[in-house]
């Protein structure tokens, strides 16, 4: 959620025109209305207030002077009564206004580039180069097996998009979850957490996915509950309803987890293998941090995630993403696209966010800042480090080789007990 301030007085001009940069159509008149509203009911509310309690006071002074105090009992449960009401008219527009002010996006950093799509993301930097394979590469259902990579066998037990692993290539997904937790523990100092899988719509309401994707999400039937899209959910809510103080920032978080999503609006897309399942692996990175700090944090954070790709030896190409292809919460965003020879393009790999205090607001996530001893919201980055499956997926069409095996980089032999292909 946004400062409530920028959608104030002249700010809400400047915040509209900011908006629009992501093409966002913020409902001005609308918030006019509201505000102008709260601003009139709270000035009643707290004047009924005054006067009651002045009243209030009144009354013990006419009881010591002897005075029939019931007109003015009367005379204060009256005010208590609009004042009830005047709270009751308030609390509404406050709602109405708060349910208005969570559907807006978090503001766009100047640094993004404007544009509506994808195709207006700007490349920053590449590394490593495609394999020349000197054959025809196959995709990494082909290179995997149907004995190793069942999709039929998943869908009589769930339906479409989901798999059963099996054999080297199950032991090889579990082999990268492995190595990115230990790179990220023991080389970047992240704090491996073991998050819960299921959370309530608070939590998804904190980091931006509730209410706009709702349709997205898991939900169990009967609770207040719903299966994680994301790590990003339970672990920036770790600091929810809390008051940080400076010595206790930054914190840096790691998590290995399944992510679930309904894909509600991509059916369509990538339908064959592995690129877009019900349910995925991530190892999910996050940072909380003090605001002067996080634009910082972000080239650090992209560089843990890119770390990985080197050490797998995979190719890839890190983008900014555009202001209309940006997430919700997000003010800054780069993308991880690893090369995929199977499909002959970059695809999307991790996704690197810095979205400043637009979660902490709604989390209510803050700090106490020395200078001045005052209290703001945090900021909060998250990025995968990475999506498990999409680097399976990477590793088997990258590595593959001309007799059918799939070499294991260096890194990865650790984990797969010295094997140097499978």
């Amino acid at each position: 959620m946004l400062d409530p301030g920028l959608f104030r007085g002249e700010k809400l001009v400047d915040t509209a025109a900011a908006l629009a940069r992501r093409f966002f159509d913020l409902d001005v008149d609308s918030i006019r209305r509201l505000e102008a509203a709260r601003r009139n009911l709270q000035t009643r509310v707290e004047a009924l207030r005054s006067e009651r309690n002045l009243r209030s006071r009144a009354i013990g002074r006419a009881k010591a002077g002897g005075e029939d105090v019931q007109p003015r009992l009367a005379d204060v449960s009256r005010l208590g009564g609009e004042l009830e009401a005047a709270e009751g008219e308030l609390a509404e527009v406050r709602g109405r206004l708060e349910a208005l002010l969570l559907e807006v996006p978090n503001l766009p950093h100047g640094s993004a580039p404007a544009g509506r799509t994808e195709e207006d993301n700007a490349e920053v930097r590449r590394w490593g180069e495609p394999p020349d394979f000197g054959f025809e590469p196959r995709d990494h259902a082909e290179v995997a097996g149907a004995g190793r990579m069942d999709f039929e066998a998943a869908a009589k037990l769930a339906g479409s998009r989901f798999v059963a692993l099996y054999g080297p290539i199950a032991r090889l997904h579990r082999a990268l979850a492995q190595f990115m937790l230990d790179l990220h523990v023991r080389e970047h100092g992240y704090v491996e957490v073991h998050p819960p899988y299921l959370v309530h719509s608070s939590a998804l309401h904190g980091t931006g996915q509730l209410p706009k994707f709702d349709a997205d999400l898991f939900t169990v039937e009967g609770r207040d509950l719903r299966l994680i899209p994301t790590a990003e959910v339970p672990l920036t809510n770790l600091v929810r309803e809390r008051i940080l103080e400076a010595d206790e920032l930054p914190l840096k978080f790691v998590a290995h987890t399944p992510c679930f999503r309904s894909e509600a609006g991509a059916y369509g897309r990538d339908t064959r293998g592995m690129l877009r399942q019900h349910q995925f692996d991530k190892v999910e990175l996050v940072h909380v941090v003090a605001p002067a700090e996080s634009y910082r944090t972000l080239e650090a954070l992209t560089a843990h995630a890119e770390e990985v790709l080197r050490r797998l030896e995979l190719p890839y190409r890190v983008v900014v993403l555009s202001t209309g292809d940006m997430g919700f919460a997000a003010a800054k965003t780069y993308d991880l696209e690893v090369w995929l020879p199977g499909q002959q393009r970059y695809r999307e790999i991790s996704s690197c966010s810095n979205c400043e205090g637009f979660q902490a607001r709604r989390m209510k996530a803050r700090w106490r800042n020395p200078e001045g001893r005052r209290i703001e919201p945090v900021h909060t980055l998250n990025g995968s480090g990475l999506a498990v499956g999409r680097t399976l997926i990477a590793v088997l069409e990258n590595h593959q080789e001309a007799g059918g095996r799939v070499r294991i980089p260096d890194a990865l032999r650790p984990y797969m007990d010295g094997v140097e292909s499978i």
